[in-house]
């Protein structure tokens, strides 16, 4: 069933926040914006505004939802108990892009928000609109990404619309996001931060706010990604000496999508309940933030690098393919084809994470369908930059000598 979509202008969006609350008050969903990526919110206590979230999204039911509240101290209302860890972690970082996953206090919201678990996912949004609208609500609102389940995260209000209009009740503009990328979620156990998704908290900062308090867990390999190039379907140094081929349909990865939805070792049974499935997290399980292109990622430096995604990107256009590159500043001018992005200096990765949303999308609207882009170290928001990226390419990845 289409509805009518309403739309809050930027330069109208605190007159919208009064309509936009009123809407999700009345069980409706609507879209705002977030200092990470656009939410499409609804009031967590009410399964059918809930279904409505996952309807809309066309989101798997076992895929849990945040919850975002206006201010720290009303996590009471949600958590049966927050440890010291928690606390300090609360203190440190909200309001800001980090998701604590708690202990859920029975009745507190929809079982559809927490996938029947007996937890729940809190974070406290940085941005100002973001906290007036859920104030106005009155009500704790589970907001996941406002995009069609999949989809890139939608980091312009546009972005919503082009996925969502007719399919929710509102659409509140706040301009650009900042981050770029979704929260980090972390789940704290016998004294041991688990990241279950990286974001814009990173690991380093994590360390450096709970000092000698909490230990926080190295991060989880999501399998051997250097299995090799032949298991994407691209061959290095087949034929001549220096050659680099695509193989007709690049497949996934051996270790890379099976491993990162049930890691192995400690950090699985901080991120899954024994005997199910279901992830405490979401953007765990399933496929996210994919184009509709194929996309290959791409590890190295220096010279081999760009060698290798001008041979991809080349051979790629040679075989009819409609082609774009998501590169550094250093390196975009070299390249050739459909598109390049410019994603900024790579020592700079928090440009690149700011921008990849909006790329891949762009991607499509092009109509571009092979995208090769170039990994980036992992250092800070470097992981969370790389875990989208990976992800996107749905675990076709290639590391280069």
């Amino acid at each position: 069933m289409t509805i009518e979509t309403k739309y809050w202008p930027a330069e109208l969006s605190r007159a919208g926040i009064e309509e936009a609350a009123a809407a999700i008050a009345a069980g409706g969903v609507v879209a705002f914006p977030t200092e990470t990526v656009y939410g499409l919110g609804g009031d967590a206590r009410s399964t059918e505004a809930v279904g409505r979230i996952f309807a809309a999204k066309g989101r798997p039911s076992d895929n849990p939802l945040i919850v975002h509240l206006a201010r720290g101290a009303s996590v009471a209302g949600l958590a049966k108990e927050v440890g010291a860890v928690e606390a300090a972690l609360m203190e440190a970082f909200w309001p800001g892009p980090l998701t604590l996953v708690l202990p859920v206090r029975e009745g507190a919201v929809s079982p559809l928000v927490t996938a029947g678990l007996d937890t729940v996912a809190v974070r406290v949004p940085a941005h100002e609109l973001a906290r007036e609208l859920i104030e106005r609500a009155g009500c704790p609102v589970a907001a996941p990404s406002a995009n069609r389940s999949g989809r890139p995260s939608p980091t312009r209000a546009r972005h919503v619309l082009e996925d969502l209009d007719g399919r929710i009740d509102g659409v509140l503009d706040g301009g650009a996001t900042g981050v770029g990328l979704e929260s980090t979620v972390v789940r704290v156990v016998d004294g041991t931060i688990y990241i279950l998704r990286p974001g814009g908290v990173t690991r380093e900062k994590l360390r450096e706010a709970v000092g000698g308090l909490a230990v926080v867990a190295e991060e989880t390999k999501e399998g051997d990604r250097r299995t090799g190039a032949a298991d994407a379907g691209v061959r290095i140094g087949a034929g001549a000496p220096g050659s680099l081929s695509i193989g007709a349909n690049a497949a996934r990865l051996t270790g890379t999508e099976a491993n990162a939805v049930r890691p192995a070792g400690t950090e699985a049974n901080a991120a899954y309940p024994v005997g199910t499935e279901a992830p405490r997290s979401p953007g765990v399980k399933y496929t996210h933030y994919a184009p509709r292109g194929e996309m290959l990622l791409v590890n190295g430096e220096g010279d081999p690098l760009r060698e290798a995604v001008r041979k991809l990107a080349s051979q790629a256009a040679d075989a009819g393919r409609r082609v774009a590159v998501l590169s550094c500043s250093e390196h975009a001018a070299g390249y050739t084809a459909d598109a390049v992005f410019d994603c900024g200096p790579r020592g700079e990765p928090e440009k690149a994470a700011q921008t990849l949303y909006a790329a891949l999308r762009e991607c499509d609207e092009k109509g571009v369908d092979y995208i090769v882009a170039e990994g980036y170290s992992e250092d800070g928001i470097g992981a969370a930059l790389m875990n989208r990226l990976r992800k996107a390419a749905g675990g076709r990845e290639i590391f280069v000598p």
